[in-house]
This record gives structure tokens, C-alpha cells and sequence, in this order.
């Protein structure tokens, strides 16, 4: 057969499929429902559920190629890509998987079957480890035909394979080949070196491992294998190096063409253009299924891995955006075996480019000062960069700390990391002095009723009104057996139709009614995952532990709720078809009167954006869908397509809540019967709150409608004052806007012509054969201030302009050296001092800078500065 990565790829799961298997698609690299993981890291990780016992599929063999990512968490291999033969943060899981149906035998000879038949590999190259007390599988490797002398066993360290400390667990046999003797290293599995390389890894899954350590067989033994396609087609194409296959050929390729190099020419080189290769593949990957950078969890490893990538780009010379520009050579390449790439193309070059274009601004400020730290620590013998000069560099240039350490090691300098990490900490603490935060603790008698009565019954999804038996009363941390009129309390019921705060949307309120007394809930919320506690205040009569309560929610502030959860849904999904599949949401406020919708996405929204976002939903409310809700296990809803909000952790069972074809997302939350319920939808703002988050606010039903009256009411008044028509008020407010900026810039003329004839507040001098002019230009803003400094430094033709105007309290200075002194004067330099004395700080390029302050009565001093300042420069 053809070795082409594609051909392999596809030859895997055509050969398990005969063998009986479900081809399953690769999940998401985002593990779903799953909060133990960062990144999907192996081929099991979808099935993981199934192996615990947790749920059932509808198949019992599945076989797969999974995207898989190992560069954060306890699984990182980061720092070693680019310098070894096979580390990657990206890679594809070739697997098979039975769920308590076949075993061992057949394992081991599909294993055998598929590389020596199927492949080709040289029987007589191979190896097999097995775990030193699994007689069963050396029997099977004989059976089949491998030598015993081929056959190695090993300790639990190499072949024995458990998910945690307990749980199921088993011995495993690993199938290796022999790359020759011309390769380095030991010619015998599990040794040193690289001539005998792990391709396959069969684990049978047959124990369960007890608190004790007692291993205890499973009722239904399972399989679960991986083998690395990288791998697997650097050994089928006779390459040393999985970078020298036809998997990452195209993109050195480019990565080549981009930067004017060959691949293989130079190892300095080819070290750079290797994480280039496997970056590109990760960056693309993680954008196509929604992640972008950011400060935290996954977009803070893939901003890592994007930032590496581009400082390599460096190292070759590109000093310009350029990773956003070979992404497409990712998507053409792997874009038939995974679908998702080619609609994601444009989102994810944009959002690359954008990553790119601020790292950048970052490398350019940070570089010179880095490359000058290592320099003095190399001239002075000492081989180690100092915490203290570490930090600095991070905390005030934001200079990725992973990128310090990796310039240490290029140049053979040691990181003083238990100094950063003490600078680190007494920031930390400063930081702890001044914010004035107190961590607050689980309050007890909260934790005293949730062992005494369990868990509330939430009956709200049926129902608004119902009756329940108070459990427990509380007034602050104090238990009490009785609450009068007046009291503001807590009650906990044993059943309640009050939705408590959770998943964004905003708590019931209420009435809760007694024979003797009646309490309004104002806030219902789950301070303890087991509890709903009402809070509220006792309006009347007496509310005793233990009485029968009449309960009913508002149904007024519970359906304006409804409306706005349904619409939030039906937003996450506009976006998402609208802007990319990206979108994914970071956090949602569901209150009665609004919503906010937080989520990812790299650019503001434009007009055009809004009104289309505006336009799919109100569709969808027209339409007057049904919404649906389900309850079933959750890798069922996840694999019939609902989202999953990652973060989150779920129980077996979860609520799907679906509005036909065009939204489907896990939800615990309260919602319309019918979209038509939503009556209007509007969004009226959009701002950015972190990088690569944006937010918008939105109003429904009523509130959406009052929100047009007042905007048609403003529109009224403006038509009034303008004199014109409704129809005409733009047309009219953009004439006189352009008027205003014609008068503005004629005034701005006038104030120029005046400062550059006055004498009155400006002083020339010869210093040392330079002409220094300095002068008082109060009334010229910053940009009047830098046409007089033009006028000023054209008529020197060689010298320095410095410039100040005090406004409003406000002190301005500007400093211009011509470009002929720039090697004796620098105008950044200048003007830090000169910044002293007006109480400001300031800086810039060489030939030109400015700067603020707060003190106008430092001007004049300011301004005089500047004359022994050149004179300083100049004697030095």
C-alpha cells in the first residue's frame, strides 16, 4: 500500500472496519463535560465514561483518529518541540476500542495484522513488550508467531496502565520497531536512544483497582490502543524524524519559502522551522474549535504557543505577521480529514494575524532589553540572569516568562527562577496589602442543614405555584426556630418551584404564605450545591421551622427571565453561524429586565454585524419555534450535537434544551414554551471586557419595545431643535458636524500663526555649537504642538525644539531633535527629565517625544531644563 499520511490514515479505519468496529469522529480538542482535562490528550478520553461503567454506547468496537493536544497541564511536551525527533503539541491518536467485548487475542493480532499485513513493517524488525506477570499475552504473541526471543517483559513503569489511583486499570503490551543499527541508541525495547521506537501501545483494560490497592477483575475486560500517526508514517516511509514524512513536508515547505530558507541546511535553522511546523498545526486546530488567546486556561496555552511560534519566526529573520498567512497550508493539507478546518479557515487567520500584530509591539520593546541582559551576563562569566532583571522584563514589558527561559537555554544561561518567583510573590503580597480582599468561608449552619436534610427539590420547570415544609430558618450564621414581622431571613424548603441563581440566570422571587404569616422572597440562591435558599423578609404575621408554606414565584419576573434565557440561546447560536464556530460563550447575566452575553471573538462587532445578529433572531421568534427540553446522559446529548459549556462539570444526567434545527445546548436554566414568546429582540450595546472577549447587552419583549419608543423620542426632540425632519436629521447633524471641524481647524490656523509670530514666552540658545529653542505655547493642543515643532525644527534646519502649553491643568511637553544630532541627542532621553518637574512621565523615539503632567507651576522650570540637559548630553 501507499505510506502517504493520508493513505495511512484512511487505512486504519477501513481495516477496523472490517474487523467490525464503529468509525467514530475525532471529539473536540476541548474535552466535553469533562473538567478534569485541559485538552484532549488521548483517544480514550471520549470513551472514558463507557470504560468507567458510566454509560453504554450503541456499539461495543470503535476505532478512531483523535486530534489530541499535550502542551499544558500534567501532559506538556511544550518545551520540547523543535528540539527532538518526535515531541509534538499536536498529534493524531490511531485507536481501537472494545467495550467489553473482544480481548487480548484479538488485540494482539489486530495489532500484528495491521502492521506487518497491512502496512508492511518487516516482521523480523519488530519487538513486543508485555507486562513481566501476563503470561496470557506472551502465549498469545507466540501463538501468532512472534520469537520468544523478540518478546521483552517489563515492570509497571513500561507496560502496566491505570486512569488514576484507582479505578480500571491493566497490563499492556507495547509493539516496537527496530530503525537499524545505523540510528543511535540500544537495540533493544525501553533503552537509550532511538533505534528501537514505541509505535503502538494495546492496553487490556481487565482490573479494577480498589482504595486498598487490591486489584479485582473486571466483569466485562475492555481495549483501548493508541499508536501515533506521526510516528507510525516517519517508521512506514523510512524517516529517522516524524519531520521529515510527508506529514509536516508542505508546511516546511512554505515555512521555507516564507523565510528564504531550505530546510535541512542549517540545524539552528531547522530547529525554528520544526516548531513553526507543529505550532501552525496546534494554532489551527484549537482556533477551529473555539479557542483564541487569552490570559487564562486553554487561550493562555494556545497564546503560548502562538507567541513561541512567532518568536522563532524571528529567529529566522521574519519580522512581520506571518503564522496567519501559512495557517491555510495547515487546512489544505489536513482539510479532508477534518472537516471543521475548511469553514474556520478565515476566522482563524484573522484571529492569528490579530495574536500576531500585538506580540509583535511586545518582541520589538522586550528583545533589545532581553538580548542586552543576556549579553552583560555573558560578558561578566557569571552564566546566571538574575530574578530580580526577570521580572522586570515580565512584569513591565509583559514578556512571555516562557520565552525568557527558552532564550536562557539558547544561549547557555541559567534562569534564576527562585528570584523571579520572590519577586513574584512580594507582588503578590503588595498587591494583598492594597486590595484589601478577604476569602470568605463556607458559612457553617449552612453546611450543619445541608447534612441534616439533604438536597431541595426543584419543581419549578412544571409548575409556579406548589407547597412545601420549611426545613430551616436562618438569620445570618444563626439557626432559629421562629422569624416575626420585619425579619429579613433565609428559609430553606424541603420542595420548591424558585429557580435558584445558576447558569447566569437570576433567582426567583415570591411569595411564601403560612397560616400565621407571609414572607416575599426577594433573591433565590445555592450557596451549597445540595440547597435552594429564599431570602427574603417577613411582611407580615410569623413564619415558624416546620409549618406547611403556600409557594408561589412571580410569574411576571419569572416569564421576563424565561424570555430573556430562550433569547440568549438563540444569540449564541447567530453568533456562531454569523461570526465562526470560534464563538463559544464566556458567561451570561439572565436577568427580568436583560441580558448580557459574553463570548469569544477576536474584532468588534460592526454595524452590519448587529443588524444581521438582530435579524436571525427575530426570525427565529417569528417563526414561534418550540422549545424542547430533554433530560438524558450527557456524552449522548454532546454526541447528538448539544453544546457543552466546558468549564462546567455535569452529572449523568443533564437537560438538553433544543429550538428546532437551529439551537441545542445542555441548560439547567428556565425558558419559553415557544420562541414567539420572546415577542422582540434587540441589542443595544456591544463593548469589548478582555482580549479576545467581547459583550453584549440585550433587551426582549417589553423591554426591547420601550427601548424603540425612547430612541423615537429622542429622534423627535433632535428634529425639533434641528428644524428639519425626522428623515432628515442625519443628513443635517452630518453638515453641521463638518462645519464645526472646518471652524475648529480654522481656529487651530489662528493659534498656530500666533505662537509661531510670538516671541514673548520662547528662548533660543547656542549650546556647544547646537541651537536649542524652547518655548511656552499655551492654547496649542498635542497636534498644534507638533506643527509649530515642524515649522520650528525646518527653520534650524540642526537642533532641538522643545515645546510646553499648560491647558486646563493639564501639562503638555514635546521634544524634537533633527536627525543628524539623533547619535549625541535623544529626544526620549530629554524629556523623561524635563517630565520631573510639571509631576509626569513621559518618552519616545530619538528624534521625537512627549510627555504629561499635572503641575503647570513646573513649566517654566521645565522648559529651562532643557538648556543644561543638551549641555550635559553634549560634555558626555
Amino acid at each position: 500500500m501507499s505510506h502517504s499520511v493520508n493513505d495511512l490514515r484512511r487505512a486504519f479505519i477501513r481495516y477496523f472496519e472490517q474487523q467490525g468496529h464503529r468509525a467514530v469522529p475525532s471529539a473536540s480538542l476541548i474535552p466535553q463535560a469533562d473538567p478534569t482535562l485541559l485538552f484532549t490528550n488521548a483517544g480514550m478520553n471520549q470513551f472514558k465514561r463507557v470504560f468507567l461503567g458510566e454509560e453504554t454506547r450503541a456499539y461495543q468496537r470503535a476505532v478512531t483518529v483523535q486530534k489530541c493536544l499535550r502542551a499544558g497541564g500534567k501532559h506538556n511536551d511544550l518545551e520540547n518541540v523543535g528540539y527532538t525527533r518526535r515531541h509534538h503539541t499536536f498529534f493524531e491518536m490511531l485507536g481501537n476500542f472494545s467495550f467489553g467485548d473482544y480481548f487480548k487475542e484479538e488485540a494482539i493480532r489486530f495489532g500484528w495484522e495491521f502492521l506487518t499485513s497491512v502496512v508492511g513493517l518487516s516482521k523480523d524488525r519488530m519487538w513486543i513488550t508485555i507486562f513481566r506477570e501476563d503470561d496470557e499475552a506472551d502465549r498469545l504473541w507466540r501463538k501468532i508467531g512472534v520469537s520468544p526471543s523478540r518478546i521483552v517483559r517489563c515492570g509497571e513503569k513500561d507496560n502496566f496502565w491505570q486512569m488514576a489511583d484507582t479505578g480500571p486499570c491493566g497490563p499492556c503490551s507495547e509493539l516496537h520497531f527496530d530503525q537499524g543499527p545505523s540510528v543511535p541508541g540500544d537495540d533493544t525495547p525501553n533503552g537509550e536512544g532511538d533505534r528501537v521506537i514505541e509505535i503502538w501501545n494495546l492496553v487490556f483494560m481487565q482490573f479494577n483497582r480498589d482504595s486498598a490497592g487490591t486489584l479485582n477483575p473486571l466483569p466485562k475486560p475492555s481495549i483501548d490502543t493508541g499508536m501515533g500517526l506521526e510516528r507510525l508514517t516517519a517508521v512506514a516511509q523510512g524517516r529517522l524524524s516524524n519531520y521529515d514524512s510527508d506529514m509536516f513536508a508542505p508546511l516546511l515547505a512554505a515555512i521555507g519559502r516564507r523565510a528564504g530558507a531550505e530546510y535541512g541546511a542549517m540545524e539552528q535553522a531547522d530547529r525554528s522551522m520544526r516548531v513553526i511546523a507543529d505550532h501552525l498545526r496546534a494554532i489551527t486546530f484549537l482556533m477551529a474549535d473555539g479557542v483564541l488567546p487569552s490570559n487564562e486556561g486553554r487561550g493562555y496555552v494556545l497564546r503560548r504557543i502562538l507567541r513561541r511560534a512567532a518568536r522563532h519566526g524571528r529567529l529566522l529573520g521574519i519580522t512581520e505577521p506571518f503564522l496567519h498567512e501559512l495557517t491555510a497550508t495547515v487546512v489544505d493539507h489536513m482539510g479532508e480529514a477534518y472537516h471543521e478546518l475548511r469553514p474556520a479557515a478565515g476566522t482563524v487567520a484573522e484571529a492569528t494575524r490579530g495574536e500576531e500584530e500585538r506580540f509583535i509591539a511586545t518582541l520589538d520593546q522586550g528583545l533589545p532589553i532581553l538580548n542586552d541582559m543576556l549579553s552583560k551576563v555573558k560578558t561578566s562569566g557569571q552564566q546566571v540572569l538574575q530574578g530580580t532583571e526577570i521580572f522586570k522584563l515580565y512584569d513591565t514589558y509583559g514578556f512571555p516568562m516562557d520565552l525568557i527561559a527558552e532564550a536562557c537555554r539558547e544561549q547557555g544561561v541559567t534562569l534564576d527562577e527562585t528570584g523571579f518567583e520572590a519577586a513574584i510573590e512580594e507582588q503578590r503580597t503588595r498587591a494583598r496589602k492594597t486590595g484589601g480582599f478577604e476569602s470568605e468561608t463556607a458559612r457553617p449552619a449552612l453546611s450543619e442543614v445541608a447534612a441534616r436534610i439533604g438536597t431541595t427539590s426543584f419543581v419549578g420547570y412544571e409548575r409556579l405555584d406548589s407547597e412545601g415544609v420549611v426545613q430551616a430558618l436562618l438569620q445570618g450564621d444563626r439557626l432559629i426556630k421562629e422569624a416575626r414581622e420585619g425579619d429579613e431571613i433565609e428559609i430553606v424548603l424541603d420542595v420548591t418551584p424558585f429557580y435558584a441563581e445558576g447558569g447566569g440566570q437570576a433567582g426567583d422571587q415570591g411569595v411564601l404564605s403560612g397560616t400565621d404569616g407571609r414572607v416575599e422572597i426577594r433573591e433565590t440562591t445555592r450557596p451549597v450545591p445540595t440547597l435552594i435558599v429564599h431570602k427574603g423578609v417577613v411582611t407580615s404575621g410569623s413564619i415558624r421551622e416546620g409549618e406547611r408554606l403556600q409557594l408561589s414565584v412571580n410569574p411576571r419576573t419569572r416569564q421576563a427571565a424565561a424570555r430573556n434565557h430562550t433569547a440568549t440561546h438563540l444569540v449564541h447560536a447567530a453568533l456562531r453561524d454569523l461570526l465562526g464556530p470560534h464563538v463559544k460563550q464566556y458567561g451570561s447575566l439572565v436577568a427580568p429586565n436583560r441580558l448580557r452575553f459574553d463570548f469569544a471573538h477576536f474584532r468588534p462587532l460592526s454595524s452590519r454585524d448587529i443588524d444581521e445578529i438582530e435579524s436571525v433572531v427575530n426570525e427565529q421568534v417569528r417563526q414561534d419555534q418550540p422549545v424542547q427540553t430533554d433530560v438524558m446522559g450527557v456524552q449522548d446529548a454532546v454526541a447528538g450535537g448539544a453544546l457543552a459549556f466546558f468549564g462546567d462539570k455535569y452529572g449523568d444526567r443533564v437537560r438538553v434544551v433544543q429550538i428546532d434545527t437551529f439551537s441545542k445546548e445542555l441548560c439547567g436554566g428556565t425558558h419559553c414554551r415557544r420562541t414567539g414568546e420572546i415577542g422582540l429582540f434587540r441589542i443595544v450595546s456591544e463593548s469589548g471586557v478582555a482580549a479576545g472577549v467581547r459583550r453584549i447587552e440585550c433587551l426582549t419583549g417589553s423591554g426591547a419595545l420601550d427601548s424603540l419608543k425612547r430612541l423615537e423620542a429622542d429622534v423627535r426632540e433632535l428634529s425639533d431643535l434641528l428644524k428639519v425632519a425626522p428623515n432628515e436629521v442625519v443628513a443635517r447633524t452630518r453638515k453641521l458636524s463638518e462645519q464645526l471641524k472646518d471652524k475648529e481647524r480654522e481656529l487651530a490656523d489662528v493659534k498656530l500663526k500666533m505662537a509661531s509670530t510670538s516671541s514673548g514666552d520662547a528662548q533660543a540658545r547656542e549650546i556647544k555649537g547646537v541651537q536649542v529653542h524652547a518655548q511656552r505655547t499655551d492654547g496649542l493642543d498635542v497636534n498644534g504642538m507638533r506643527a509649530l515643532a515642524d515649522q520650528l525644527r525646518d527653520k534650524l534646519r540642526s537642533g532641538v525644539v522643545a515645546l510646553g502649553a499648560a491647558n486646563d491643568g493639564k501639562v503638555s511637553l514635546l521634544v524634537v531633535v533633527t536627525k543628524d544630532l539623533v547619535g549625541r541627542l535623544k529626544a526620549g532621553e530629554l524629556i523623561k527629565e524635563m517630565a520631573i518637574e510639571v509631576g509626569g512621565t513621559g518618552g519616545g523615539r530619538p528624534e521625537m517625544a512627549q510627555a504629561g503632567g499635572k503641575n503647570p507651576e513646573g513649566l517654566g522650570p521645565a522648559l529651562e531644563k532643557v538648556f543644561g540637559l543638551v549641555q550635559k548630553a553634549l560634555e558626555g
